[in-house]
């Protein structure tokens, strides 16, 4: 049941994904991109997925994404490219601080009875990560990373929308542009 849970938040977090994402990739510089025109999904060992419709989710969007750069999705053994992914729930203290007082602003020494105060919160930051492999020389060619706090309370509409957004932003450098 916890994991069902962290996977359901894990989703709501990263389908929260907007302009303040954390997105970062990188590839393979010896691969041949310009071969890849069909991919298959496939699913990767041993790493947690969500329930049908949240994957189903962040499959729509990478499908969308994959269509624009010109792959197609082929079903069986046929795919030039695996395409998988992974979600994940990092947890992160954040310290909120002020000063209540005192005289003076800034940084350095403080003169007066001012007092400041400091608590403390969990926060969630959801993840997704987006491997594509080469089956033929079977190794990764191509990794994308997306990440973002997590926000419990965005609509399905929303999230949906921020999901897709997230995406486009991760797959932007793919492919990756030739070197001259």
């Amino acid at each position: 049941m916890k994991q069902f849970i962290t996977l359901s938040l894990t989703l709501a977090c990263f389908a929260a994904l907007g302009a303040a994402q954390q997105v970062t990739y990188n590839y393979d510089q010896t691969a041949d991109f310009s071969k890849y025109r069909t991919y298959r999904w496939v699913e990767i060992k041993d790493s947690p997925h969500p329930d049908d419709l949240i994957d189903k989710q962040i499959k729509a969007a990478i499908d969308s994404q994959l269509a624009l750069k010109g792959l197609s999705k082929v079903e069986g053994d046929k795919g030039d490219l695996y395409v998988g992914y992974q979600v994940g729930v990092d947890k992160e203290k954040q310290i909120n601080s002020y000063n209540s007082g005192g005289a003076g602003w800034g940084y350095g020494a403080r003169w007066g009875g001012g007092m400041s105060t400091a608590t403390t919160s969990t926060i969630s930051i959801g993840q997704l990560v987006i491997d594509m492999y080469d089956p033929a020389l079977k190794q990764i060619v191509w990794r994308g990373l997306g990440s973002k706090e997590i926000d419990p309370t965005a609509k399905p509409e929303k999230r949906t929308k921020n999901l897709n957004n997230g995406v486009a932003k991760m797959l932007k450098n793919y492919p990756p542009k030739k070197k001259s």
